[in-house]
């Protein structure tokens, strides 16, 4: 089958920093979904990891969120069936989904949204999954809660789905921050009620949610309430939480590869994708997909990892069809 990986840490503009490989068919175990790729997204962890995580010359298949086809399935395979249409994030412990066929356990995929194209869902599993887990599991929120939430860079690809979730189904003031004309303009299409400046935080929010920690510690702990909460999902190293310490500032990590690493039998993710996915059919939530690159090759892959690497994109990167 063909699939694109990587060998060496190498930077994106090398031509040899993403490979087109081909690679032998892999064999379901009892849960698993052989899922025929249709599209797929980029997020920061596929940059990280093409960075970071050296594979030693042996071929690395990155890629965490996909939308396709089941071919085959596992013998205790229960959720789904050949020809079903499905989406999901996936495992960090395992081979990505930038290849043509892919291994997912059931308990992590979802049904596809019917009313989306494959590239249209494929931008969303990673980021839907976290921003629920973030709002729901971690803040324990629910349509009843109210307040302020603020939420950081709204214009990525976590922050434009959390910034629907949160404004569809809580009673929270959504406040995204953005600082270009387009990434502002984008966050108010999301739903947020208003947009403050990077450089500009308003004070007097009840709930943050971070993916930039870094320095950031001391300006959270004078603009939230006394017993705010807030969640981040990068990991800065050194990081100092005591100046949250004196307002009883609780700090939640979310990561949604927790599920995958420390409580494989949940099906809890697939039924967060179920529910999204009727949300997105209900003409609740959309898509956050920017931009489409035509063929999941070395060539395109490296351009969306390019895009992602640059931080400064709106919405998601898609790459779509072998």
């Amino acid at each position: 089958m063909r699939a694109v990986g990587y060998r060496r840490n190498l930077p994106i503009t090398d031509p040899e920093s993403l490979l087109d490989l081909s690679l032998p068919v892999p064999e379901p175990g009892d849960h698993d979904l052989l899922v025929r790729v249709e599209a797929v997204s980029v997020n920061p962890v596929d940059v990280k990891q093409r960075a970071g995580s050296n594979p030693h010359g042996k071929p690395r298949v990155l890629g965490w969120d996909a939308a396709g086809i089941v071919e085959r399935v596992g013998s205790a395979v229960t959720l789904f069936r050949p020809g079903d249409e499905v989406w999901y994030a996936g495992s960090i412990t395992r081979s990505g989904t930038n290849a043509e066929l892919h291994l997912v356990d059931e308990r992590l995929a979802g049904p596809k949204p019917f009313s989306l194209s494959f590239a249209e869902a494929a931008a969303l599993p990673l980021t839907s999954l976290t921003a629920w887990e973030t709002l729901f599991d971690r803040l324990r929120l629910t349509s009843a809660s109210t307040g302020t939430l603020l939420v950081l860079g709204a214009a990525g690809g976590v922050g434009s789905i959390l910034v629907q979730l949160a404004r569809q189904l809580t009673g929270l003031e959504v406040i995204g921050t953005a600082s270009r004309p387009e990434s502002r303009q984008w966050v108010l299409g999301r739903g947020a009620h208003r947009v403050a400046g990077h450089d500009d935080l308003p004070g007097g929010v009840d709930y943050i949610f971070t993916p930039h920690s870094a320095g950031m510690i001391p300006a959270f702990a004078k603009i939230l309430r006394p017993y705010g909460e807030v969640v981040a999902i990068d990991e800065p190293p050194h990081l100092d939480l005591l100046p949250l310490k004196s307002k009883s500032i609780a700090w939640h990590w979310e990561l949604m590869f927790t599920r995958a690493l420390h409580d494989p039998a949940s099906t809890a993710q697939h039924e967060i994708l179920r529910q999204v996915a009727a949300l997105v059919d209900k003409g609740v939530l959309h898509t956050t997909m920017t931009r489409r690159i035509d063929g999941i090759t070395a060539a395109g892959m490296r351009e969306a990892h390019a895009i992602v690497e640059a931080g400064s994109a709106i919405g998601k990167t898609v790459v779509s069809g072998f």
